[in-house]
């Protein structure tokens, strides 16, 4: 079994469920990971169920021996497709950018090129003596950025 069978024997259930698939991966021992994301809102537990037992249907376990896990993307995990930038739109992020540089910002717009930020930053400001905040609308290419993933606040 691979990546592409498993698309194909699944991909219209997940669309189904008003999701989307965000990654598959197949360890070498057969572990399948599928990460599933909902088109709105987030994802139930039951869905996740419910794609697991559909995806058992289609693939015996006496003839293929593997272990599955269906779950959603995960706040704390950063996006992989553009799918995730697009309905993250209007809401804070955390960015990590290629040299360190880490930000919390709102992720105002997002492209297959990059993405922009709103974002508040202290800086000097000519003729103060204090830094003092200041505000960014900036823009940034996808090879500038490490990683995006949503900001959770408490």
């Amino acid at each position: 079994m691979n990546v592409s069978e498993i698309k194909d024997a699944i991909g219209s259930e997940i669309v189904a469920r008003g999701c989307y698939l965000v990654d598959i991966s197949i360890s070498k021992d057969n572990d399948i990971e599928i990460t599933v994301e909902a088109e709105e809102g987030s994802i139930e537990l039951d869905t996740c169920v419910e794609l697991s037992r559909f995806f058992e249907t289609k693939f015996d376990r006496e003839k293929e021996d593997y272990s599955l896990t269906v779950s959603s993307a995960g706040l704390d995990q950063p996006f992989k497709i553009f799918k995730q930038y697009q309905k993250a739109v209007g809401s804070k992020v955390e960015v990590q950018l290629k040299g360190g540089r880490k930000m919390v910002a709102t992720l105002t717009a997002a492209d297959p090129d990059g993405i922009t930020l709103n974002y508040t930053a202290k800086e000097a400001v000519e003729g103060k003596k204090k830094k003092e905040f200041v505000e960014h609308n900036d823009r940034f290419t996808m090879d500038m950025v490490n990683s995006v993933k949503p900001y959770i606040e408490f």
